[in-house]
């Protein structure tokens, strides 16, 4: 999910030069803040069964 928001924030307020920190800042607030309000979720496209299944190799099972 993290990587979903960094990838929003990108798209949506880093896609242009900005020109000093304080402005980066003021950029970022305000869309946190937006994005808060909104609370945008996640619709997730499998189960986590289904990601169990298709991503087995990338997530082997530990031996208990």
């Amino acid at each position: 999910m993290a990587e979903i928001e960094l990838s929003v924030l990108t798209r949506r307020c880093l896609d242009r030069r900005i020109p000093d920190i304080e402005s980066l800042r003021q950029e970022t607030q305000a869309w946190y803040q937006q994005r808060n309000k909104v609370q945008k979720g996640v619709d997730w496209r499998f189960t986590t069964a289904d990601a169990r299944i298709r991503l087995k190799r990338l997530y082997p099972q530990m031996q208990t």
